[in-house]
């Protein structure tokens, strides 16, 4: 069958950020024609050339349609709203498919997917991957102006347009069940893919231990978006109270986003935080299965807690425990299992503290990273959960499974 998959953020795992949406469209292009709508906005991020822009069995659509974690409201909503009206040009014009997949981050991605699907007749699948238009409400990055509740109404009624609503965690699925209650729905987390590790050679392996402090014992890892979200004030307060507190710490901060500046400065003035550069998705990994502790700070926004952060799932597949400050469903997860712990949002001192005493526990760390590659391996197995998406998409346009 023919998949259109209506996609603004699209990149590779030689880019430093999470390998799922990739992964997805593979998975797709060794059954299936794909035919991802994207933009070209990721491609000058990319920092390895291990992966093809383009797996085998998927056309991509290319606009150029500029966009970074770093750009003002008004200028992400108009990049936003250029995308999709390109994409529903292109939809309107291109072969019709079988079926449709509408990604969001952002909303617009979605209801242009929407749009399309519905004026040709088509049955689509709206992916989940942030609560919108939630989060940009939740951070005051669109003013009350008459807005929000037209925006909510248009978020319940893509919910209830779509033949089915995949969401990234179990807190984003009861929201869309509350929004929109007649609506199907399933989970499907990111979950991680560890063998990629398999394409870290010697030479990136050495470059990575470059960045690192051979004297110091420990190592504390950030990997992720230095984003508004990502209370990276926080997070490098905390670093410094815990580097000072112990002379055997190294705090590793790597990615890339607005507060991008915050982090660089903290590097300067102290030699035991580390900025590293932006990361390919398999090196992130690596750095991951070297660290003691991982930390997925976030701020205090309700909308926050439901968010599923991919860093979460790659630092459990490496056997790295995680402290969570999301109230959410990452805190059951990380308390049920023991593989990790939780803190208050935006509570630098509580951060370090926990830091500091998990460091001192080696049993305890130990436990927990055993815990953790365990529970990822039971519950976020990204192979499981990509052959579960392909037979989704599947029985929405009802055509029967090409297996061998």
């Amino acid at each position: 069958m023919h998949i259109a998959v209506f996609l603004q953020h699209y990149h590779t795992p030689d880019c430093p950020t999470a390998g799922r949406p990739y992964a997805l469209v593979k998975r797709l292009g060794q059954d299936h024609d794909v035919t991802v709508i994207t933009t070209r906005a990721w491609e000058g991020t990319r920092t390895a050339h291990r992966f093809p822009w383009a797996p085998p069995g998927v056309d991509l659509v290319r606009f150029d349609v500029p966009y970074d974690n770093a750009m003002s409201a008004p200028r992400r909503l108009a990049s936003f709203l250029h995308y999709a009206a390109r994409a529903v040009r292109h939809g309107l014009q291109m072969p019709r498919p079988d079926v449709i997949l509408g990604s969001s981050t952002p909303l617009t991605a979605a209801a242009a997917a929407g749009l399309v699907a519905r004026v040709r007749g088509v049955p689509w699948v709206f992916e989940v991957r942030d609560l919108w238009p939630a989060f940009p409400l939740q951070m005051g990055a669109v003013p009350d102006v008459g807005l929000h509740g037209l925006l909510r109404w248009g978020e319940a009624a893509l919910y209830r347009s779509a033949a089915h609503v995949v969401t990234a965690s179990p807190d984003m699925e009861r929201h869309v069940r509350v929004r929109a209650p007649d609506t199907s729905v399933t989970t499907l987390e990111y979950g991680a893919a560890p063998t990629v590790l398999e394409t870290v050679d010697e030479e990136a392996r050495r470059a990575l231990a470059e960045h690192l402090s051979p004297t110091r014992r420990f190592l504390v890892l950030y990997a992720g978006t230095f984003g508004r979200a990502n209370a990276v004030p926080t997070l490098l307060d905390a670093a410094r109270r815990l580097v000072d507190a112990r002379s055997d710490v190294l705090v590793a901060l790597t990615g890339r986003g607005r507060h991008a500046p915050l982090v660089k400065q903290a590097a300067r003035r102290h030699d035991a935080i580390r900025r590293l550069p932006p990361l390919p998705y398999p090196d992130a990994l690596a750095l991951f299965e070297r660290a003691d502790l991982s930390l997925v700070p976030f701020l205090d926004r309700p909308v926050l807690a439901a968010n599923a952060p991919s860093k979460f799932f790659d630092s459990l597949a490496t056997g790295t425990p995680v402290v969570v400050t999301n109230p959410g469903w990452t805190r059951r997860f990380v308390e049920r299992h023991g593989c990790g712990w939780f803190v208050p949002p935006e509570a630098p001192g509580a951060l370090a503290d926990r830091a500091r005493a998990v460091l001192a526990a080696s049993d305890a760390r130990a436990r927990a990273a055993q815990n953790a590659r365990e529970a990822a391996r039971r519950h976020f197995n990204r192979s499981r959960m990509l052959d579960r998406y392909t037979a989704l998409l599947e029985g929405v346009a009802g055509v029967s499974p090409k297996r061998p």
